[in-house]
């Protein structure tokens, strides 16, 4: 990749994915097989605005380093941005909305994967003409705020970006355009 390539940053919001998932969807720990294929995320970027891509996945490591955990994300060529602070620190929803902040001055364009309000203010900064911006989460628990943000385009993990491997026990609206009964007469 040149220096005149654009590139999608990719921010990955792990702490805030995985506990939806465990949390609102799956109701328990997600087993290995249940977890997204981050590979798939970086790919779907590439594919959907048409240029490199490059993931940056931020985690909590106040606890210590889930070293094949980030093994495995550097595999996949991320960017592994291990955190620690005080208990009282959101430090991984500090170093996003700061990298973030960043990117203002850059010629980037940003897909950040969370549901977490936090970053609203940030976002919206970074919403121009020549930039594109976007959302990728579980569209029922992405923060409602987000769909106010006039310019930013939303993506559902499982079913735009489909980064998991079989279907999660999600129960979404469905837009009449994209109802297909075939699915549900099996």
């Amino acid at each position: 990749m040149t220096d005149d390539t654009r590139v999608t940053w990719v921010l990955v919001d792990g702490e805030n994915i995985d506990a939806t998932l465990g949390t609102s969807i799956l109701g328990r720990r997600p087993q290995p097989d249940e977890r997204p294929r981050w590979d798939r995320l970086t790919t779907f970027a590439e594919r959907t605005w048409a240029q490199p891509a490059r993931g940056v996945f931020f985690l909590n490591a106040s606890t210590g380093i889930p070293m094949p955990f980030v093994q495995a994300l550097k595999a996949m060529d991320y960017i592994v941005v291990p955190l620690s602070g005080s208990p009282d620190e959101k430090v991984v929803d500090i170093a996003i909305q700061r990298t973030l902040q960043a990117l203002r001055g850059r010629s980037a364009d940003v897909l950040l994967v969370s549901h977490d309000g936090d970053f609203l203010d940030d976002l919206s900064a970074l919403i121009a003409d020549e930039r594109r911006v976007g959302i990728a989460a579980f569209s029922e628990f992405r923060n409602s705020r987000f769909s106010t943000l006039a310019g930013l385009e939303k993506f559902d993990l499982e079913y735009d970006a489909r980064v998991f491997d079989a279907p999660l026990p999600r129960i979404r609206v469905i837009p009449i355009d994209e109802f297909d009964p075939s699915i549900f007469l099996n």
